[in-house]
């Protein structure tokens, strides 16, 4: 078992390394939030007063981030951790952030003699908790080697997409899609709704012809018709409209980095930044049902 150190406890980070701790490892977590460190402290794991505290002696440290400049916070500069870690540390970060700032934190790491890996995540709350995410993973081969028994603790698919960067390339490529399903799948509830059908009935009509998708099977938009979704908890927790947001953003900047013509996607992402800027920022994604329709819980 590792000795591993995990900074950055929110809705997904939490769980992981709750997950970690039932796998047996010695964990030892950091985070602003007291008592997201208290919950963990309370399960087995390990505090400390600073990251660079927490980081010390690790195997392997393990972040889960908002943004690109949390992370080259965390690790780059006189204070962040590269400074201080052992050489030959393992470190991943599981943010979603650019390709660009994750080659920028390798090549740093590269230099010091750690082994850095990008590797961001799909499954959301739901599979954060249950220890079903997938990994996708950016770095050295012999990285991606050495990473699988941990990440094996937090999740159920673990992919090795390329070097450095490529876990954060197929994340923002993944999440695009997912916004253009979600947005697509709460358009076409709010139609059958508004000519009087059921939606539970409609979900899984929808469910079982071609027009069955991971939003729809999974991650139901519509109030009520999935117990687990946030969208039966008043959109409360889950995978927030800030975040998809920011995750557009790094998609729709990649593409004009590579001339890529990403028309549903910038669809999409106008779609959510509409929606956020109506105050829904702090919602789950599915909530992107409103903008269409006003479901009664």
């Amino acid at each position: 078992m590792a000795t591993i150190t995990f900074i950055g406890l929110g809705n997904m980070g939490g769980p992981m390394a709750s997950n970690l701790l039932k796998a047996g490892h010695e964990v030892t977590v950091f985070d602003l939030s007291d008592d997201a460190v208290r919950t963990l402290v309370g399960e087995g794991a390990k505090s400390a007063a600073t990251a660079t505290e927490a980081a010390d002696s690790a195997d392997c440290v393990i972040t889960m981030l908002p943004a690109g400049k949390h992370v080259e916070a965390v690790y780059l500069g006189d204070n962040g951790l590269l400074a201080s870690l052992a050489s030959k540390t393992l470190v991943i970060d599981s943010s979603t952030i650019a390709p660009e700032t994750a080659r920028k934190v390798a090549e740093a790491a590269v230099e010091k003699n750690i082994t850095f890996m990008d590797a961001p995540v799909s499954g959301g709350v739901g599979g954060a908790k249950a220890g079903t995410l997938t990994f996708i993973c950016g770095g050295e081969k012999a990285a991606f080697d050495q990473a699988r028994p941990i990440l094996e603790g937090m999740g159920k698919n673990i992919f090795h997409a390329g070097p450095h960067g490529a876990g954060q390339i197929a994340k923002i490529c993944n999440n695009m899609l997912l916004a253009i399903l979600m947005s697509g799948t709460s358009e076409a509830l709010a139609l059958g709704v508004k000519n009087g059908l059921d939606p539970a009935v409609l979900s899984e009509i929808m469910k079982q012809s071609s027009g069955g998708n991971w939003a729809l099977n999974v991650y139901n938009p519509w109030p009520g018709v999935m117990e687990a979704a946030p969208a039966s908890r008043q959109y409360q927790g889950g995978f927030l409209v800030d975040l998809m947001n920011k995750d557009l953003g790094l998609a729709m900047d990649n593409a004009v980095q590579n001339h890529a013509a990403v028309p549903m996607g910038a669809l999409a992402r106008n779609l959510f930044e509409l929606h956020a800027s109506q105050g829904n920022g702090a919602l789950d994604f599915s909530s992107i049902q409103r903008f269409y329709y006003q479901p009664q819980s």
